[in-house]
């Protein structure tokens, strides 16, 4: 076999087994889980940071979860962020569910969010609570969907976000990146035993980080999922993800805002996790399509060959996004292209550069030569 027809073969099986495992985790007879029969009480944290696009919706549906005994404690920084009033609103407008706003900035740690969460843990009533990003639209059956995927052997069970609601052709570019794309290969990774820490929302049990050193560990990593991961897995936990991604809607996107984003969790993840950062360049379709259009120029390959593998190619994914319900129009192809031809340059910038902006906060990753001078192995 040619080299690049075994390269493109080789990346369609992979492709082809990562999408057809995805739709088996969602049609198998568990995807559909029963309604866990014990059902403690629960705090839900949720920290806030200026206005984001539809905020008042994802706080909102936080009011209408479905579960007997829970309080929703929302974080702010500062008493002048203007998410405050809209909580307020909330709060008022909901007297039957334990709500409370707390404010205040705890630095103990480069990452912002924690230092804004730390004030709501403390003052969590109960031993079972959920970190939830204030871009997470909450389903009534949120709670439900997190407890039936903890186990025995469960120490914190998340779910990475998919976008929804997109507005313009840069949030579909989003919308591919995060849900056929990074959300389908978590899925895979929790499939197989692999599953980690997604920030937007995480359960878990007080007593695991109190047993660790507390909340304040999270601040070890400059990611609190990250950190997370690793002491749950010290203790010989796992780490679960729900049967499907809870939404984000991600209205209105600017191209330059998509790819800060993915720059920042790149970086974090090759910080994080280098090991499992490094296949991450052949993960996508541009390799696979460069052999293709290769074996075409080069009279290997007929032109409609190039086109019927480029269109299996992303005649899987289609089909994937239909199956999970995720939005889908006619620019969706086009906007799988796109992220596919900025994939190797998202992970080149990656490797090359440890800085990036987080809600107006500069903030760096450590280097690989400062992880080693520490001495912290790779994960």
């Amino acid at each position: 076999m040619e080299p690049l027809t075994a390269i493109c073969a080789i990346a369609l099986f992979i492709q082809l087994f990562s999408i057809v495992f995805a739709i088996w985790r969602l049609e198998k007879p568990t995807a559909t889980s029963p309604v866990p029969a014990r059902k403690p009480p629960v705090s839900v944290l949720r920290p806030v940071c200026g206005l984001e696009n539809n905020l008042e919706s994802t706080l909102r549906s936080t009011f209408h979860l479905d579960w007997p005994t829970y309080e929703v404690i929302f974080c702010a920084a500062s008493a002048d962020d203007p998410a405050v009033a809209v909580i307020q609103r909330l709060i008022a407008e909901n007297p039957n569910v334990p709500a409370r706003l707390l404010i205040g900035d705890d630095r103990f740690s480069v990452n912002p969010k924690l230092n804004n969460l730390l004030k709501g843990w403390q003052a969590a009533r109960h031993d079972w609570i959920v970190l939830s990003d204030s871009n997470v639209l909450a389903p009534p059956d949120y709670l439900q969907r997190l407890f039936a995927r903890w186990l025995p052997s469960t120490g914190m069970v998340c779910s990475p976000p998919s976008g929804s609601a997109p507005d313009g052709f840069f949030a579909e570019v989003e919308c591919a990146w995060l849900n056929s794309f990074q959300a389908r290969w978590q899925l895979l990774a929790d499939e197989v035993g692999l599953g980690f820490g997604q920030g937007k929302t995480m359960l878990i049990e007080r007593r695991i980080l109190d047993e660790s050193g507390g909340f304040e560990r999270l601040g070890d990593e400059v990611a609190e999922d990250a950190a997370a991961t690793k002491i749950v897995r010290a203790a010989g936990l796992s780490v679960r993800l729900t049967r499907e991604p809870f939404p984000q809607p991600l209205g209105r996107r600017a191209w330059a805002g998509v790819w800060k984003r993915q720059l920042r969790w790149a970086r974090l993840r090759r910080a994080s996790f280098p090991l499992f950062f490094l296949p991450e360049l052949v993960t996508g379709g541009a390799v696979p399509l460069a052999a293709a259009a290769l074996a075409v120029a080069s009279g290997q390959w007929l032109l409609s060959t190039g086109l019927l593998y480029a269109g299996v190619w992303y005649g899987a994914e289609l089909v994937l996004i239909r199956l999970y319900r995720w939005p889908l129009s006619l620019t969706t192809p086009v906007a799988l292209l796109v992220r596919d031809l900025a994939l190797p340059v998202l992970w080149l910038a990656a490797w090359f550069g440890n800085g990036f902006v987080w809600r107006g906060n500069a903030m760096a990753v450590p280097s690989l030569r400062q992880r080693a001078a520490t001495g912290e192995e790779p994960a």
